[in-house]
């Protein structure tokens, strides 16, 4: 089963980002989907197959 994911959910990453953080903030959900890390403001775009294989899970909604 794949989870659904929304904009605004803030998820956890299997790896560690080099800035230090571990969460990020989904601001796009498609066939890519676009991530903001929270401790330093970066944003990425992934694939949604990479996206998913890399998440750890979701933490909780940010609104």
């Amino acid at each position: 089963m794949v989870p659904d994911f929304a904009e605004g959910d803030v998820v956890r990453m299997k790896r560690q980002h080099p800035c230090g953080g571990w969460e990020w903030r989904i601001y796009r959900v498609g066939a890519d989907m676009g991530i903001e890390c929270l401790t330093c403001g970066r944003r990425v775009l992934l694939e949604r197959r990479k996206f998913e294989s890399r998440v750890r899970g979701r933490t909780r909604r940010e609104d």
